[in-house]
């Protein structure tokens, strides 16, 4: 094939003498060998061939002498057997000025400002350099600079944090007529000098009562506004009696420390830190400690103060407070491992027009209580104001109640299950319970209860109790004689466990019952049976039967009949008993 017209072809030089040109060969001519294309470069004004050997691999480039000429006409020449092709670059050697990298960079500093030098070999040639300083935080700042044709140039960067590291490089262009950057110089890094740290460190103590006294634990961090301005800090912690005046103590830590403790009388103490490098001490962070209340040496009367509930969200833990005009700050402080003896303490400080915070930790997780502490300060004397405590996010109780008393009747059963905790050990706060039941054999249908679908599709009944104290349930309505089935499920805010297993119960046979059926039934009869035969004896003493005459055993004699009577004679009777009547009128008779 015939060979491509060269692309990109352009020209430039670094010092206006050495003229290199580039261009990009083009593709595949499957020509090889003494028909492989072969470039020549040109100049139109001098009408010479440019005096350059080509080279090519990615691109092709050649490199000459222009001496003194300052306007070019440049031709490259490719062609094989197939064909030729030409490309042309016209211009102005003071127009494609393209330095040599700046190098041998060098500094001197202070903690806040750092002069950067750094030579060219374009000494004739006025050029625009550009600065590219690296921060701490990663950011770039580019600071722009002009130099003058000397033997080195410089540029000041100011406004640097002292000790620091900061990472500088330099690229330069032709100041008149800039044509392109040149390479960037090796990178160098370089620290500002030492200075006083700026700002103060944040501290906050957790007081603790001890006989005679008190253990203080000070706990301190650095305070986004805090600098150490070093490498080598350390800290110093003083403390003496406010009131009384006494010899001020103090301690030293390095820089892996950031609490410790110190005992103190039941007196007011005033507490001190400083950090301190090689150069000097910040200002100091103060905390006053009052004196002691009472015979337990307690500062703060955390008994009285009600604890509230709060929600987690998935950010963190909400906390609101009243706010008190009175205070300069607030302090919000909790463990991030509350199982932890001792626990890590950590604080918040917020402005005195604060009154809520969404406290959010790495350490948070699902079904830990987290309490927290609301203090106010006022002339670094604090005063607790409030204590809540919640979940970063509650999950169902790991446990259900063991039911330890199980009082049974015909229709109903009482359930009791008093050892039941509701404190922090539960992975929520428990709202209350419910309470399932369910004939073995059936669904249930109880009074007063509401339904519950298991999965397998049986249904129970179900009762609610709102209130996690009460711990002692009675379900009535039940059939006598009868297996059901029960379970007692605490719940929170997370919800509660699927069921697991039931306890069985066998009501007893209802007593009542029978004693209903022996007031309808038997009692009926037997009054019905008395009655019956009282009648009887009644009738017979009250009101005897006449006897007929005609079934009498009188009557039963020889018949002898006058008309239709039958007559008795006196020879036919046999008499049962003979009575003689000694009365004076039977006598008379």
């Amino acid at each position: 094939e015939p060979p491509d017209t060269p692309n990109d072809f352009s020209c430039q030089t670094q010092d206006m003498r050495i003229v290199t040109c580039t261009w990009s060969q083009g593709g595949d001519t499957y020509l090889y060998g003494p028909h492989a294309p072969k470039y020549a470069l040109s100049e139109e004004f001098s009408q010479k061939m440019v005096p350059c050997t080509v080279s090519c691999s990615e691109q092709c480039f050649c490199s000459w002498d222009i001496g003194q000429q300052r306007i070019c006409n440049i031709t490259v020449t490719v062609e094989n057997p197939l064909g030729r092709k030409t490309a042309t670059d016209v211009f102005d050697v003071t127009h494609r000025i393209y330095p040599a990298a700046p190098f041998q960079l060098w500094e001197e500093c202070t903690d806040t400002e750092i002069t950067l030098y750094w030579k060219h070999r374009n000494k004739e040639i006025e050029l625009f350099c550009q600065t590219e300083v690296l921060q701490p935080d990663g950011k770039v700042e580019l600071h722009n600079s002009s130099d003058a044709r000397l033997h080195y140039a410089s540029i000041m960067l100011g406004g640097l944090q002292p000790s620091t590291e900061y990472t500088a490089r330099v690229r330069c262009g032709a100041a008149k007529h800039f044509w392109r950057w040149s390479e960037w110089s090796e990178a160098r890094t370089i620290r500002t000098k030492e200075a006083t740290p700026s700002g103060k460190l944040d501290i906050w103590r957790e007081i603790t009562p001890v006989p005679g006294g008190r253990n203080v634990t000070l706990f301190w961090k650095q305070a986004p506004n805090f600098r150490a301005n070093g490498r080598n800090i350390s800290y110093e912690v003083t403390w003496e009696k406010v009131e009384y005046g006494s010899q001020p103590q103090n301690i030293s830590f390095s820089s892996v420390y950031n609490s410790t403790r110190i005992s103190i009388d039941n007196h007011s103490y005033r507490i001190s830190i400083k950090a301190k490098n090689n150069v000097n001490y910040s200002l100091p962070s103060v905390l006053i400690v009052p004196t002691a209340t009472g015979n337990t040496g307690k500062i703060f009367s955390i008994e009285e103060l009600k604890e509230e509930k709060v929600n987690g969200t998935d950010d963190g833990i909400f906390i609101s407070w009243k706010p008190r005009h009175i205070y300069d700050s607030y302090i919000i402080d909790w463990c991030n491992f509350p199982m932890w003896q001792p626990c890590d303490l950590q604080w918040k400080r917020f402005e005195p027009n604060t009154s809520s915070a969404l406290i959010n930790s790495a350490a948070f997780v699902p079904g830990v209580r987290y309490n927290f502490r609301i203090y106010g300060l006022v002339a670094n004397r604090a005063s607790l104001l409030e204590r809540k405590t919640g979940y970063f996010r509650e999950l169902p109780p790991l446990l259900d109640p063991i039911v330890k008393k199980v009082e049974l009747t015909s229709n109903a059963v009482t359930l009791s299950w008093d050892s039941y905790p509701t404190n922090e050990s539960q992975p929520g706060f428990v709202r209350g319970y419910h309470v399932y039941v369910s004939p073995v054999q059936e669904d249930c249908g109880l009074k007063e209860s509401k339904k519950h679908v298991l999965p397998d599709d049986s249904v129970l009944c179900k009762y609610t109790i709102e209130n996690p104290e009460e711990k002692r349930y009675t379900v009535r309505h039940l059939l006598s004689n009868t297996k059901y089935k029960l379970v007692v499920k605490a719940y929170t805010g997370g919800g509660e466990t699927p069921i697991a297993s039931f306890i069985y119960i066998d009501t007893p046979f209802n007593s009542n019952m029978l004693y209903l059926l022996v007031l309808l039934v038997v009692v009926p009869s037997l009054v019905a049976a008395i009655c019956q035969w009282k009648l009887k004896w009644v009738k017979e003493c009250c009101c005897p039967v006449i006897p007929s005459p005609n079934k009498s055993k009188v009557l039963s004699f020889k018949e002898f009949k006058i008309g239709s009577e039958k007559v008795l004679k006196t020879s036919d009777c046999i008499p049962d008993m003979l009575a003689v009547d000694n009365r004076a009128e039977a006598q008379i008779l």
